[in-house]
């Protein structure tokens, strides 16, 4: 039987296993039968809910405006799939190509997508964690349980890391008139994903909304009283702090564990996959049947040097999926590299916050539009003199125009004659990230391999 004729078949008859009913796993689900695929299919989920957003459990669920479980992901209409909902893939047999479940059931497939995902990072102390008060959101439960506690109007709600999680966290107690302490470890919210001179911006944010925020300090410790509810924390610098509610905001763990001895390039920081989605086994060879989608891929992108990249982004979900699906019942020469450009957007006390590109990679920044003391700005990110990322701040309709000075290697720092120049002019200062060796809190895109050193890359997106 020739290649294409094994092709046309698999599509006709194959069996596809998807790994995560996920955004991830919900778009590439659809996206196999939009494209031909007429073969068995079936959604594995640990959770019992259809597929879900996430995006709206920190902003409109934790404000009371939307209930946890009216964010349901749309799907197509007639998808005919198998779902397996409410039971965890346990393990993966890649010689027999079987994946085992909790409930003790396998799955054959002929092709499978790993959509897994990520998931919170809970507290450290586990007898801690168990406390009544204490919540990390994540899930639509989490959201839901966490929405009910904030609508009984806690004394103070405590937020442990000033990630992007934990910031639109305290930026919704805080609509709701809720008193609230955020304590984070680095010098400034969003240090990590955004660097220390767009931290300061939001730290003037959060406590111009009467935040009490607390940098350069830790949590040590969580007390509860004889019955278990939460009652107080203890801090690094030796303050304690009176508080019914505490949300964990440490970040997210990939949810990998249950392919520990399957023979993937699996791990903490995810799958490995080349840029068609194809999952790299501990050899560093590609598998030609395993392809890996969403906040659990690790993939290299040509537009960043070939850099890893890990990707907690909505749109890279909903991208990644559907070129792992369109590969996934595509001959070679047919298959199509995964070149989205990352992107994600957040809401937090009445600013719109929206980035594009890779913000981490930046040693220098400008302003080149706005200023940053009117929270109304874009800022350049530049890395070895090419635009690398920006980030604006009530300024998205801008967003497009960055990508293009992105995806074109354009010159750092941007030369523009007709922009806004109330910040001074265009001269660049460092970005000012934390220690990368050192933990911080929410950085969206993790950096895992090598980075770019061509300066005048063309790059050009693939088009349908």
């Amino acid at each position: 039987m020739s290649a294409e004729t094994a092709l046309r078949d698999f599509r006709r008859r194959g069996r596809v296993v998807v790994v995560g009913a996920s955004l991830a796993g919900l778009r590439g689900a659809e996206a196999l039968r939009a494209g031909g695929f007429t073969g068995s299919l079936t959604v594995v989920g640990d959770e019992a809910r259809e597929p879900y957003d996430r995006p709206p459990l920190s902003k409109q669920v934790l404000l009371g405006r939307t209930a946890a479980d009216a964010t349901t992901l749309p799907r197509r209409h007639g998808l005919d799939v198998r779902w397996r909902l409410g039971v965890a893939a346990t393990g993966l047999n890649l010689a027999e190509r079987r994946v085992s479940l909790a409930d003790g059931d396998e799955i054959e497939y002929d092709r499978l997508l790993i959509a897994t995902g990520a998931r919170a990072r809970p507290w450290f102390r586990e007898a801690e964690a168990a406390l009544d008060g204490v919540f990390v959101l994540r899930t639509a439960d989490d959201a839901a349980w966490l929405n009910r506690r904030l609508a009984a109007g806690p004394r103070r709600v405590l937020v442990v890391g000033a990630g992007f999680t934990g910031s639109e966290i305290a930026s919704a107690c805080r609509e709701r008139g809720l008193e609230v302490t955020v304590v984070e470890r680095g010098p400034a919210p969003l240090v990590g994903a955004l660097g220390g001179v767009v931290g300061a911006v939001a730290a003037r944010l959060q406590r111009a909304h009467g935040v009490d925020l607390r940098c350069g300090v830790t949590v040590t410790s969580l007390e509860g009283d004889a019955a278990g509810r939460l009652r107080r924390a203890h801090l690094s610098d030796g303050s304690t702090l009176d508080a019914e509610v505490a949300v964990v905001g440490l970040g997210a763990v990939r949810n990998t564990e249950w392919l520990a001895g399957s023979g993937l390039a699996a791990g903490p920081r995810g799958v490995a996959c080349d840029a068609g989605c194809r999952a790299f086994d501990v050899h560093g060879i590609v598998t030609d049947d395993v392809f890996v989608a969403g906040d659990v891929a690790r993939s290299p992108h040509p537009l960043f040097g070939y850099q890893f990249l890990s990707l907690e982004h909505w749109g890279n979900a909903v991208e990644q999926a559907e070129i792992a699906a369109h590969n996934m019942i595509s001959s070679g020469l047919a298959r199509r590299p995964h070149l989205w450009v990352p992107a994600f957007w957040s809401a937090q006390f009445g600013i719109n916050i929206k980035s594009i590109g890779v913000p981490p990679m930046g040693e220098e920044i400008v302003v080149t539009q706005g200023a940053l003391e009117e929270d109304r700005f874009v800022v350049t990110y530049g890395f070895q003199g090419r635009v690398i990322a920006a980030v604006a701040f009530d300024q998205a309709r801008w967003i497009d125009f960055y990508r293009r000075l992105i995806e074109s290697a354009a010159p750092f720092p941007p030369d523009f004659p007709n922009v806004d120049r109330r910040a001074g002019g265009t001269r660049p200062v460092p970005a000012d990230f934390p220690d990368p060796s050192l933990p911080s809190h929410g950085p969206t895109v993790t950096l895992s391999g090598y980075s770019p050193s061509e300066r005048r890359l063309q790059f050009t997106p693939a088009r349908a």
